[in-house]
């Protein structure tokens, strides 16, 4: 890891919780620095609700970066799980856990109870597709008097508490569920800002919570914009038309002033998935030809223009712990010739780099000897065909601590036979040995350890190929308090970001 990338992350972990946004004349009260308090935020974001602002899926994080749902738990800056809705817990067991609850109210008004949080989990855990924080889970959550809640486990989980920080296993009151179909957050969390109105998946408007257990918001309200083209994000930075500004294109950088360009490291990792169960990939030998095909030091200098490292592994040099327990891959089949073998290749625009990476693959792959067909989509018409293993590769940019901050979580969920995530549609009993015994070891540094022996086993079937370790670029307004770039890219918005 770079000196320039440590100093990033390192960065980025002092300054949690999130940031905000919104589009509106400024107002209100004025703060302690003798700015305006009251003011709505303008923010906008890359990635539209893929499925009607569902929790249990992707707009999990979306609803969590725009502070309006928690769970129990919440992550700090070291990756350990923090108080959140639970101010306290305890283990009673090898499989269970007793949480203790703060007083809270929903954004309905209601209370949140020890009732309603139980019957919060135990939606979760019969969702379909099952949320990538319960994968290979089974729990079950009662109440227990007037403010506990008592989680069993089938099997002993000793990363519980940071299983349940996860944005998939927000907490919804009781109105939330009244309908058929997933649930909805609109009004029913518990968060400091609550949505009010959403419009057609291109903008939602939040209004602050004033009975959030936390303190009121410094902001007003959230006017958020989905703006999946990146240059346009960036250009609304530079005309003041927004705050806020994420996932900006690493092009665009050299076009903001430097005040306004925000950078640090993050866990997610770009990658090529190879579909495992059927068309040209399922030869573990065309894998490995792949794999061979792919520079990835190519694509961080001409793509990424240095923002980024090059693929090392599922996990990237802002897992600090993870080079040094780097295990090297067995058992790699040998790589085949492709004459001409025709693939198609998927990859979405809402983060800018992508269908560029796409082509400097394309090109690799087709001087390797392959046929490639590039197909690009905004994600939230792509997922379904992706998880659905339509594509013979798949490129996308992954957090590996999103899910539970736990590093065995994404392995659970996006490479085991039953995990909700498996773009690469991988089965092997191997793999699933390996994730099975980091999954049950206790301790931080075995459990380290184990994962990444799970790695190795993993990234020995050429399921996966890590081109790039992203960093975030965001364009943030020199008239924003309170930013906060989280390297786990779970908060955007908090109760102190204000203009």
């Amino acid at each position: 890891m770079s000196i320039k990338s440590s100093f990033r992350f390192l960065a980025a972990l002092v300054l949690v919780p999130g940031l905000a946004g919104c589009f509106a004349s400024p107002g209100g009260e004025s703060s302690s620095d003798g700015g305006p308090s009251g003011s709505r935020l303008r923010v906008a974001l890359a990635f539209p609700p893929a499925e009607n602002f569902s929790p249990y899926g992707a707009d999990a994080t979306l609803l969590s970066r725009l502070g309006v749902t928690e769970g129990l738990t919440a992550l700090d800056a070291n990756g350990a799980a923090a108080p959140a809705l639970a101010e306290s817990w305890r283990r009673e067991s090898d499989r269970t856990w007793r949480f203790t609850l703060r007083e809270a109210t929903f954004q309905d008004g209601t209370d949140v109870t020890p009732s309603a949080v139980a019957d919060a989990l135990t939606r979760a855990t019969k969702a379909k597709p099952v949320p990538a924080a319960l994968a290979g889970v089974s729990l079950d959550a009662e109440a227990d008097g007037s403010r506990g809640i008592r989680v069993t486990t089938a099997a002993a989980d000793p990363v519980l508490p940071m299983r349940l920080s996860s944005p998939s296993l927000a907490i919804l009151s009781p109105k939330a569920y009244e309908k058929t179909g997933a649930p909805t957050p609109v009004g029913t969390a518990t968060g400091p800002f609550a949505i009010t109105e959403v419009d057609s998946g291109g903008s939602a408007t939040l209004d602050r919570f004033d009975d959030y257990w936390g303190g009121r918001a410094h902001a007003s309200g959230i006017d958020a914009r989905f703006v999946k083209d990146g240059t346009a994000r960036a250009n609304a930075v530079r005309t003041g038309d927004v705050d806020i500004a994420e996932a900006l294109p690493v092009a665009q950088a050299a076009t903001l002033d430097e005040a306004t360009l925000k950078e640090a490291g993050t866990t997610r990792t770009t990658s090529l998935q190879l579909n495992t169960t059927r068309g040209p990939f399922k030869d573990p030998k065309l894998r490995a030809a792949a794999r061979t095909a792919v520079d990835s030091s190519v694509i961080v200098k001409g793509v990424f223009e240095g923002y980024a490292d090059p693929g090392a592994g599922i996990y990237g040099p802002a897992v600090t712990w993870a080079d040094s327990k780097r295990v090297r891959p067995k058992g790699r089949a040998d790589a085949a010739r492709p004459d001409g073998r025709r693939i198609t290749l998927a990859t979405y625009d809402n983060r800018p780099e992508l269908p560029e990476v796409a082509q400097v693959v394309q090109q690799q792959l087709e001087k390797a000897g392959f046929t490639v067909k590039l197909e690009v989509r905004e994600y939230s018409r792509l997922e379904s065909d992706a998880l659905a293993g339509k594509f013979d590769a798949f490129i996308g940019a992954r957090n590996s601590l999103l899910d539970t901050g736990d590093p065995v979580g994404v392995l659970a969920s996006d490479y085991t036979c039953d995990g909700g995530y498996n773009l690469a549609l991988l089965c092997d009993k191997d793999v699933d040995r390996a994730v099975e015994k980091a999954d049950g070891t206790d301790g931080t540094g075995e459990r380290q350890d184990a994962a990444m022996a799970a790695e190795a086993a993993i990234l020995g079937t050429d399921a996966v190929v890590p081109l790039a370790h992203q960093q975030i670029i965001a364009g943030v307004s020199t008239k924003v308090r309170g930013v906060v770039l989280d390297p786990y890219e779970r908060a955007l918005v908090g109760t102190g970001t204000r203009r």
